[in-house]
């Protein structure tokens, strides 16, 4: 057997994971560390920095006190985690901005200025209909002129990770491909900067960090951070991947028209294509950089939608003294009753807005409750609206893509644990969902890059391939697709024709 080892550390909104790997897919040691955050009014989400490589740090810590004998045999680590944010750090490496995800929706005028000068080009160069690294800029830029003044380099959360780690020089900072579309920033094609956005926003290139691939060597593990973590100094640090690219990774998403679902914090449906093709007319889509140069993906996602059915069930549906995943199962028991449609209830659940098409004035609506309703059926509402959503989204590639068109979406998250939310999924899109056996698909793509990188395996998709499997079967049930079809249709105008009335909530 094989003794080298592989560790993968995911960035996660509320948490850090991170999992130490043999080749053989299997993972020895896995552990996770709260995230802290401050929220002190409504719109302001922010993390700093030195807490995040703070929790970093007693993650990695946890799985070396699991397994000490083994951590001598870990040869890399590799990253992965949220592709969409942005923040700025000083020549030393210093936290200036704070990592702002795009719960932290101080940045929307910005957005939407910027969408209405550049969105031909933020979608006909970087692939994106929802830019939040070139927004966020302008707006710190302009709001916190001072703190802006001290920022050497803008980046995403896994670089600065990666630059504290190994005391990376400041100008030898990486962002990995897989980050680029959502910075606006970009031209994916060629997986490169684009010149002719950087000089429309006035943002110097020479802020921005350099291109990695996902498999490349970024770092080593400095004597300091080796001695925090428990793992041997100078072993290598790999860029990796953003969490939905190493996610389609782990779970062999890399042939052309694979399509995957993670049910998550934030949903998206990725379906591997064969060229640059943008939704110019619905703007449905984005399209993300692979893992590996020539990779492309349409990819569409849904901010908070995870979030938003965890808020619903821990603020509405829980019990005292019952925990959150007991609640989800009894509810999800209550609403599997229900026929399609909830009574003559729907909802919108698009809480934080909608980022394909762009739309931040969007909020959370239910509409058509009447006194016999109860909790389950504006849980199903949340359930059916994103369910029409990824539906659409499905739809709209197909049409795209005709070439790449496929029967069946794998499934992967949290919300695959739902048999009600995953039959639904099939019933409302017609198509078959194939849920995985691997929860931890985005550390353990994450540690398929990394073997690949220094040179432990050749040929990513075979071993990715011989690692996951079909755990559940939900085929679409024809006797539904009539109704679904209507409700699908009827959501899509009501989230348009509702928007404008959402702006005026404040």
């Amino acid at each position: 057997m094989k003794k080298e080892l592989l560790a993968a550390v995911d960035l996660g909104t509320s948490y850090v994971k991170s999992g130490v790997y043999n080749l053989d897919g299997e993972c020895i040691a896995g552990a996770s560390e709260a995230v802290k955050n401050e929220r002190p009014s409504p719109g302001i989400f922010i993390q700093h920095g030195e807490e995040l490589v703070d929790s970093v740090i007693r993650c990695i810590r946890k799985i070396a006190e699991q397994i000490p004998e083994r951590m001598k045999d870990v040869e890399a680590v590799a990253f992965t985690g949220q592709m969409a944010g942005f923040m700025g750090v000083d020549k030393d490496w210093n936290d200036v901005t704070g990592w702002s995800c795009s719960l932290d929706t101080r940045f929307a005028p910005y957005a939407e200025k910027q969408m209405k000068q550049f969105e031909n080009e933020f979608l006909s160069i970087s692939g994106t209909n929802s830019p939040l690294f070139s927004t966020k800029y302008e707006w710190f830029k302009n709001d916190f002129p001072e703190e802006a003044g001290k920022i050497a380099k803008y980046l995403m959360i896994s670089g600065y990770v990666i630059g504290k780690l190994g005391d990376v020089p400041i100008e030898d900072a990486v962002m990995d491909g897989s980050f680029l579309a959502w910075t606006g920033l970009a031209d994916v094609k060629n997986r490169s900067w684009s010149d002719e956005i950087c000089n429309k926003l006035g943002i110097p290139k020479w802020f921005l960090p350099r291109i990695s691939q996902s498999n490349e060597i970024v770092g080593y593990l400095s004597e300091k951070a080796a001695k925090a973590t428990g793992l041997r100094s100078k072993i290598a640090l790999v860029s990796g991947a953003g969490d939905k690219i190493a996610g389609c990774v782990g779970a062999g998403v890399l042939k052309k028209g694979d399509m995957i679902f993670e049910a998550a914090s934030y949903a998206g449906l990725s379906c591997l294509v064969d060229e640059f093709r943008p939704d110019y007319e619905k703007r449905y889509f984005d399209i993300l950089d692979g893992a590996f140069p020539g990779d492309l993906y349409a990819h569409y996602y849904i901010p908070g939608s995870g979030v938003t059915l965890n808020w619903f069930v821990d603020n509405f549906a829980r019990n005292n003294n019952e925990s959150l995943g007991d609640a989800f199962r009894r509810i999800d028991e209550k609403s599997d009753r229900l026929k399609p449609g909830c009574d003559g209830l729907m909802a919108v659940g698009m809480m934080g807005g909608t980022a394909m098409p762009f739309d931040g004035d969007l909020k959370g609506i239910w509409m058509g409750f009447n006194w016999a309703h109860k909790k389950e059926h504006f849980y199903r509402a949340l359930q059916e609206s994103f369910s029409y959503a990824v539906s659409t989204a499905i739809d709209r590639m197909n049409e795209k893509y005709p070439d790449c068109g496929q029967k069946t979406v794998k499934l992967i998250g949290g919300g695959a644990k739902s048999k009600v939310w995953a039959q639904m999924l099939a019933d409302v899109s017609q198509k078959t969902f194939e849920r995985l056996d691997r929860e931890d698909v985005a550390l353990w793509g994450a540690c398929i890059l990394a073997a690949n990188g220094i040179g432990l395996i050749d040929n990513v998709g075979k071993t990715a391939e011989e690692n996951v499997h079909v755990k559940e079967v939900y085929k679409p049930r024809e006797s539904y697709a009539e109704r679904y079809n209507e409700l699908k249709q009827q959501y899509n105008r009501y989230a348009k024709e509702l928007s404008p009335y959402c702006k005026g909530l404040k």
